[in-house]
């Protein structure tokens, strides 16, 4: 599996190295262009207070550099990790933890079509033979292979190109590959030049569930199973402040400017997303069973197209609930 290279302040960090102040506090990885609730925690300092310590935060642009980092030791947790760069690391032996089931958006995760070509469900067999800038281990890669699958093309006809989705969407942009996939801002970008095959709700019928997760490493999350229990506690309540719409007005602004967009495209794409409450996380749908047999799956299909070189018998050790459970009765 190539290395996705790291954005901004997460490369100067893991080049550079944690200072030894940084390292005793907590350093959390996320996405920009990726507008979630828990921004405006994390701007407004309610993740140090509740805390008692200051977290540092530093962006990425893939799961897979998440669970990079996370090995190296250099990020305790990552908000929002997708399911398959998760199942990819921990297939190949990496020892980390799913800890909340931080948003679901089946609409904002895809892959595009170059409108030139004008290919459609209707027509996807034409696109044997074509190149395809795809995010290798993240769910974007996963949802690619399950949609050729679908539509009978065989990925070993394709010019399969490694590329991180910003970079997709700039290829795509300048007719240099035939299709993109991605999500969050990038998607959009996408979107400007071509077109989708499924919609989200197409996806999910297929069995293409588009979840991302709070992760971390195992053996930390077992040391501060306290200081988790905390953040995944404010993240929690940032959810539901955003639910109830009267707190819109003042949060949007905030998550927009953390996550470097306008507050209308904030909106355009935090529409497609829902954030599963505690208690539904809880249930069968999510971590009581559900994401354990969803990373079977993911890791079974990686297996059969040689992404992974094999998957584990069950993943349900790669699910921690007790933090979740802990901060549920803060």
């Amino acid at each position: 599996m190539k290395t996705v290279k790291l954005m901004g302040t997460a490369a100067s960090l893991l080049v550079l190295g944690v200072s030894q102040s940084a390292a005793q506090d907590l350093t959390v990885g996320y996405f920009l262009e990726w507008p979630m609730p828990f921004q405006y925690a994390k701007a407004e300092g309610m993740y140090d207070e509740a805390l008692g310590t200051t977290v540092n935060w530093v962006s990425f642009d893939s799961g897979t550099a998440m669970s990079a980092a996370m090995a190296s030791g250099d990020v305790q947790l990552s908000l929002s990790q997708g399911v398959p760069p998760f199942v990819v690391a921990t297939s190949a032996g990496q020892d980390l933890q799913i800890l909340d089931v931080a948003v679901s958006y089946s609409e904002n995760d895809n892959c595009v079509v170059r409108e030139a070509l004008e290919i459609d469900k209707s027509s996807a067999e034409e696109l044997t033979g074509k190149k395809v800038a795809v995010p290798l281990g993240t769910a974007a890669h996963y949802g690619f292979l399950k949609q050729m699958n679908h539509f009978g093309v065989d990925v070993g006809s394709l010019d399969v190109v490694d590329m991180a989705p910003p970079d997709g969407a700039a290829a795509i942009a300048q007719g240099s590959v035939d299709m993109a996939c991605g999500w969050g801002g990038s998607l959009r970008r996408m979107m400007e030049h071509g077109n989708i095959l499924l919609t989200g709700a197409e996806k999910e019928e297929l069995g293409i569930l588009v979840f991302d997760v709070t992760s971390g490493p195992a053996s930390w999350v077992a040391e501060n199973s306290d200081t988790v229990a905390a953040f995944l506690s404010v993240t929690a309540e940032a959810n539901a402040m955003w639910a109830d719409e009267a707190n819109r007005e003042k949060m949007l602004p905030v998550i927009a400017k953390d996550a470097g967009m306008d507050e209308a495209a904030t909106m355009e794409t935090i529409a497609t997303f829902s954030f599963p409450s505690v208690d539904e996380q809880m249930g069968e749908k999510w971590l009581g069973g559900g994401a354990q047999e969803f990373m079977k799956g993911v890791a079974d299909v990686f297996v059969e197209a040689g992404a992974i070189d094999g998957a584990l018998d069950s993943y349900e050790d790669a699910v921690n609930t007790g933090p979740l459970q802990a901060a549920s009765e803060m």
